[in-house]
């Protein structure tokens, strides 16, 4: 399978890996996307395998909550400097306010609605304004928010039958900036799928072969790698960011016990602003079919 441009190119972007290295991995892989990613990951050159937030687009992410509805919501533009005015923060806000009192049921039928229409802020600013993505939830408990600067929206779902004990909302805000610190992948342990383990357990016997490791012992140690994974994927099994000694799952029972209550974390919600897009860089995209021409 011939190698493009373009393929050397999305590669570099998901992992922040070396040209010549994504080059080459794609061509040990055949062209698989996905599977250079692992092959990278496993020569320790995907620099950013763990962190796909640093392929950044400019923008905003603005949360909010009010009673048992929230929402958190992407809005892109082309330049930091756009992104930072009056304008386009207004408008980003607007449209959060507006999805949270309509409840759109696809990102389609938000951009179709009226209020929507950015072709007014695009000319005025001279720049494409989207509305990239967002996620909602109504409870019947407890929504806790936290908001990274614009770069990161969080909304964590707890049951609970003591929403307004301040112990319960200092958990649910505590829980929230955990999310956005610790970028879990999962809820729980019984989440996890066994496409995940089978991808992960992969990649953990090529690091170990690339070691040296004895054979005999491989797979040993992946079984223990991958005992440990729901501590590093799964919400309820991390280190709390603020007091490592407790567990989300154990802080959660901790609180439960003080309040007298019950409480679960249902879910979480998590944007990072710019995950996945592609960041116009300069000359790139010369240097990369300079790279693959002749093939």
């Amino acid at each position: 399978m011939a190698i493009t441009a373009k393929d050397v190119k999305d590669l570099r972007e998901k992992t922040g890996a070396g040209m010549m290295d994504c080059k080459k991995a794609l061509t040990e892989v055949n062209g698989d996307l996905e599977a250079a990613v692992d092959y990278l990951r496993t020569k320790g050159l995907a620099k950013a395998a763990k962190k796909a937030s640093r392929v950044a687009a400019e923008g905003t992410v603005v949360t909010l909550v009010e009673g048992n509805n929230g929402v958190v919501l992407e809005v892109n533009c082309e330049t930091d400097f756009v992104s930072k005015g009056d304008d386009f923060q207004g408008f980003a806000k607007n449209m959060t306010e507006w999805t949270l009192a309509n409840k759109p049921g696809s990102i389609e039928e938000l951009r179709e609605a009226k209020s929507a229409d950015s072709t007014e802020l695009t000319m005025k600013v001279g720049e494409k304004v989207e509305i990239r993505r967002f996620s909602a939830v109504s409870t019947s408990g407890l929504l806790g928010s936290y908001n990274h600067g614009g770069k990161i929206g969080v909304i964590v779902d707890l049951d609970t039958d003591k929403a307004d004990a301040p112990e319960v909302l200092e958990l649910a805000k505590d829980i929230a900036m955990h999310v956005a610190a610790a970028a879990p992948t999962f809820l729980s342990g019984d989440d996890i799928d066994e496409e995940f383990k089978k991808r992960e357990a992969a990649v953990y016997t090529a690091q170990l072969i690339e070691e040296g490791k004895p054979e005999a012992m491989i797979e040993k140690i992946v079984q223990g790698k991958l005992g440990k994974l729901a501590k590093e994927v799964c919400l309820l099994e991390q280190p709390f960011i603020k007091d490592p000694d407790f567990t989300i799952k154990k802080l959660v029972a901790d609180v439960a016990g003080k309040v007298g209550g019950n409480i679960s974390v249902k879910s979480f919600y998590k944007l990072n602003l710019g995950e996945g897009i592609e960041k116009k860089e300069d000359n790139l995209a010369d240097e990369v079919a300079k790279m693959t021409s002749g093939q």
